[in-house]
């Protein structure tokens, strides 16, 4: 177990995709007392990522055929609940996000007050995020989309698209996460179920980079994500509704959580 949580067993995972040229530098920045085991899902780059991590010392899942961002994270998910992961921090490897913050991500499920933890960019202020590069395009994009999230939910985060997300085990095990997208909208569907199945959430103040070799959704599927963005929480609406089911809000059966984590 890690030196800062002795009882809670930490793993931090990395969805990657052509991520050579930052991986090192992120995971030097992590800090080590607080994880117990770095992962990484490689989705078939074609640079030299998987040659990166060997060489890291990093335990790695590769796919054999490009599958998406929501199939990264699948596996990445379901690799890390075998290897009895109590905490699971997703951290983007293109070091767009700073890993430093992985104390004050895991520190509320620790404290048992949350069992998603997101990393907004939007705190301390709105303007936080503009401060540290983005685009305001994406900054008006993700405030409008934020707050419609927000009605539909029924709750009040600040940054509804991070990528930068920490997930007690009980919410991996309860959240039917396994019925969603195998695209860039499973991080919105996630959102949207933990909401809906009450599962607390709680927000950390996160910097982030924007640099060339940091990954960045372009416009087509950007626009694809924000639409489907939307047709879920109308999706969640007519279920709630009791007009139209949709399966991704039906709790999971309850699971029967191995001793050992495998």
């Amino acid at each position: 177990m890690s030196k800062a949580h002795p009882n809670h067993r930490t793993i931090v995972v990395m969805p990657a995709h052509n991520a050579a040229l930052t991986l090192e530098a992120t995971v030097g920045g992590i800090a080590k007392d607080y994880v117990d085991e770095l992962l990484l899902v490689d989705d078939s780059s074609t640079d030299d990522t998987l040659a990166v991590a060997e060489r890291l010392k990093i335990s790695t899942v590769w796919h054999p055929h490009n599958a998406g961002y929501g199939a990264n994270q699948k596996t990445c998910y379901l690799h890390a609940l075998q290897r009895g992961a109590d905490i699971v921090v997703m951290l983007h490897p293109d070091g767009q996000y700073t890993p430093d913050l992985i104390p004050d991500m895991v520190a509320p499920i620790v404290a048992g007050d949350a069992d998603l933890v997101l990393g907004s960019r939007m705190l301390p202020n709105r303007r936080s995020a503009l401060k540290g590069g983005m685009p305001w395009y994406k900054w008006l994009a993700n405030l409008g989309l934020t707050r419609i999230q927000n009605t539909l939910m029924g709750a009040h985060i600040t940054d509804g698209h991070t990528g930068y997300r920490a997930y007690s085990r009980r919410l991996l095990l309860e959240l039917p996460w396994l019925r969603n997208s195998l695209g860039f909208s499973f991080d919105s569907e996630v959102l949207y179920q933990a909401a809906h199945l009450d599962f607390t959430i709680a927000e950390a103040a996160c910097t982030t980079k924007y640099f060339d070799d940091a990954s960045s959704i372009r416009l087509k599927p950007a626009t694809v994500y924000a639409l489907l963005t939307l047709w879920t929480g109308v999706r969640l609406t007519l279920h709630r509704a009791g007009i139209k089911s949709d399966r991704r809000f039906l709790p999971a059966p309850r699971v029967v959580d191995p001793p050992d984590g495998r």
